[in-house]
């Protein structure tokens, strides 16, 4: 009888536990619990307002140690508040650029005891370079009570899909080393094609490829770009100058559209020519290159 009463006062203790456990669980919405949710309301905007003052410490503090999370542009998950720091270290020392100012636009929040989830949307206005740009953020924080205060523990920081729409058919301005590396490359194709580089072309040139050549009757494709630079490489001729005297480009995305007027000298049999004209290529940044998907040249003539 002592054996059965001791089981049973177990039972009630491991049901009694159990049940706390799934009240400490139960998903309440934040407006239910106001205090709470005006505390991490509060916490949120201090993180904004930490970015604005570029105040590093402020953004140390207000973190998790343990934090885990992504940031815009993150490539992996980013761990521990040292991560974080790092992956932020550009908006923690005094600069004309940074974020300048901010509006939540929609918030939500559901609690489970001492944890919350927290959606929301916040459009950000910064300065860079001087110029002022505009973006919204979709984010989900997950906030803990630590020592009897909320602290952001985790977050998922990405661009609005209407941001990311909007950002692949907006104007850029290409330039530094991606500017530098595209007129590289836009080059190399040229004298590529002329001397017959295949290895380099059949890399840089793409099978959807679609050229329009000047006094072709039919579209070029990749077959018959690599089989003309191949013909050319047989005759004999050689590439013996070749300049771009004006270009301009535009940019959306991660296409560029290169305006070109060229020059270039060919040595042959038949001794020097020369071709001037105009030239309009696309290329596409793919998987960390950039590639040449299509050109359509006119030439002014041929001496």
């Amino acid at each position: 009888m002592v054996r059965n009463l001791r089981a049973g006062m177990l039972l009630v203790s491991f049901l009694g536990l159990t049940t706390l456990g799934f009240c400490q669980l139960r998903a309440e919405p934040c407006d239910s619990r106001p205090a709470d949710r005006d505390a991490i309301r509060a916490h949120i905007e201090s993180i904004f307002q930490a970015f604005i003052d570029h105040d590093g410490p402020k953004l140390r503090a207000t973190h998790a140690p343990d934090w885990r999370g992504f940031l815009e542009g993150s490539q992996t998950g980013i761990r521990g508040i040292d991560g974080y720091m790092k992956s932020v270290d550009g908006a923690t020392r005094p600069s004309p650029n940074g974020m300048k100012s901010y509006k939540i636009t929609e918030f939500d929040c559901m609690l489970y005891g001492d944890t919350a989830i927290v959606p929301f949307v916040a459009n950000v206005h910064g300065e860079y370079g001087g110029q002022p740009a505009d973006e919204t953020l979709r984010i989900v924080d997950v906030y803990a009570k630590l020592n009897g205060a909320w602290i952001q523990a985790g977050s998922d920081t990405q661009a609005h899909p209407k941001e990311l729409e909007a950002r692949m058919s907006r104007l850029e301005t290409i330039s530094g080393r991606f500017k530098e590396e595209l007129l590289q490359v836009r080059e190399h194709v040229w004298k590529a094609y002329f001397a017959n580089e295949r290895p380099f072309l059949e890399e840089v040139l793409p099978a959807e490829l679609i050229a329009i050549d000047p006094g072709a009757k039919q579209w070029s494709t990749r077959d018959s770009i690599l089989d003309g630079a191949k013909h050319f490489a047989e005759s004999g001729n050689k590439l013996t100058k070749l300049e771009f005297p004006r270009t301009d480009m535009q940019c959306y995305g991660n296409v560029v559209e290169i305006y070109s007027t060229y020059h270039l000298e060919l040595q042959g049999a038949s001794g020097p020519s020369s071709e001037s004209g105009r030239a309009t290529e696309t290329f596409v940044y793919r998987d960390g290159k950039w590639l040449n998907v299509g050109w359509h040249m006119d030439a002014e003539g041929r001496e």
